[in-house]
């Protein structure tokens, strides 16, 4: 079992301020998977590491996946 006690949960609204996306974005990436949260009740709450664990590995080298 994970051992929470030192992690920090956002909300979906301050994931979508850190992003500077909507809260809509931010819903759809939870429920598609793409970004793990828990579920408190009707609200989610999503670990600041894997804010920042989906950001590391969304980044874009600019490279044309064409060429």
């Amino acid at each position: 079992m994970a051992d929470f006690s030192t992690s920090r949960f956002l909300t979906v609204a301050e994931v979508a301020e850190m992003m500077r996306v909507s809260k809509m974005t931010v819903y759809r990436l939870v429920h598609s998977g793409e970004m793990p949260a828990v579920r408190f009740g009707r609200s989610y709450r999503v670990p600041e590491a894997a804010v920042e664990e989906y950001l590391r590995n969304a980044v874009v080298d600019g490279r044309s996946e064409t060429a």
